[in-house]
This record gives C-alpha cells, sequence and structure tokens, in this order.
C-alpha cells in the first residue's frame, strides 16, 4: 500500500478543489437557466391574462350588441314583405 505523505494529501485536496469549483459553476449556470425559464414562464403567463382579458371585454361588448339588437328589433315596426 501507498505511503500517505503530505505531497499526495495535497494533490488530492488540489484535485477535490478544482472538482468543486467546476461543480459550482455548472450549479451557477443552472441556476441561471432556472431564472431564464422562469421568467419566460411569467412573460407567458402575463400573456395569457391579457388575453383573457382581451376576450372578456369582447363578449361584453358582444353581449351589449346583442342585447341592443333584440331591443330594436322589438322596437321597429314589422312590415310584411314586399319584392317589388
Amino acid at each position: 500500500m501507498a505511503e500517505v505523505t503530505n505531497e499526495l494529501m495535497y494533490e488530492l485536496l488540489k484535485s477535490i478543489h478544482q472538482r468543486m469549483d467546476r461543480l459550482d459553476q455548472s450549479v451557477g449556470e443552472v441556476r441561471h437557466e432556472v431564472v431564464s425559464l422562469r421568467l419566460s414562464m411569467m412573460s407567458v403567463q402575463t400573456d395569457i391574462h391579457n388575453i383573457y382579458g382581451i376576450t372578456s371585454r369582447i363578449d361584453d361588448r358582444l353581449d351589449r350588441i346583442e342585447r341592443r339588437l333584440d331591443l330594436r328589433e322589438i322596437a321597429e315596426p314589422q312590415r310584411p314583405f314586399d319584392p317589388t
């Protein structure tokens, strides 16, 4: 079995330190990607919310138009159809 010396321990610790630095850098990159995905999700959610709002306003306007047309049909005098 190899003798454990200070130099061997030093090399081993350097190797562990390098691997931890790479791991730390990778975790930082993953964190940035997660933040980017979160911002994209929030943007999509905001867009969907805006679409629901626009659709609701269009639906309200259509309801008002339908109500007005119904009132107008009732208020207009009905004439028999004359094709001439």
